[in-house]
């Protein structure tokens, strides 16, 4: 297997909390994706006193961009906000509570864009070499 240079994409976002009564408010973040581990998608949020970082399947971030996906810890849906406007929405569920965010669909469909333009679906795994996975696995 050819060794490849690794690439990432960081792209801030308008992203919004929604509390239990439906009133968002605006939140700093960025979607992060790279190739060295193609099969994952991240947000950093930008909080204080430290960033929080998730990290989760980007098939999920892909499919739930048109429906409703998700089992588990991350959910993640396509919507209308209060204001009409598409956006989608990500349920994070953690020990210590859950959380709603949206994000423009618009803004999202170009972060999406561009993941996929590094790397197609179904070419996630010609960027991974089992063999050194499974040495640094047996090693440690």
């Amino acid at each position: 297997m050819q060794k490849v240079t690794t690439q990432a994409i960081t792209e801030a976002m308008q992203m919004e909390f929604v509390d239990t009564e439906g009133i968002s408010t605006p939140l700093r973040a960025s979607f992060e994706y790279t190739t060295a581990d193609p099969y994952a998608v991240s947000i950093l949020f930008q909080g204080e006193p430290v960033p929080v970082r998730w990290t989760f399947a980007r098939d999920l971030l892909i499919e739930g961009f048109y429906e409703p996906t998700g089992d588990g810890d991350v959910h993640v849906w396509p919507c209308l906000s209060a204001e009409g406007c598409a956006v989608v929405i990500l349920e994070l569920n953690s020990p210590s509570g859950e959380v709603l965010i949206q994000v423009s669909s618009r803004t999202l469909a170009a972060f999406i864009h561009q993941m996929l333009a590094k790397v197609a679906v179904g070419a996630e795994e010609d960027l991974i070499d089992f063999d050194d996975e499974l040495v640094e696995l047996l090693s440690a």
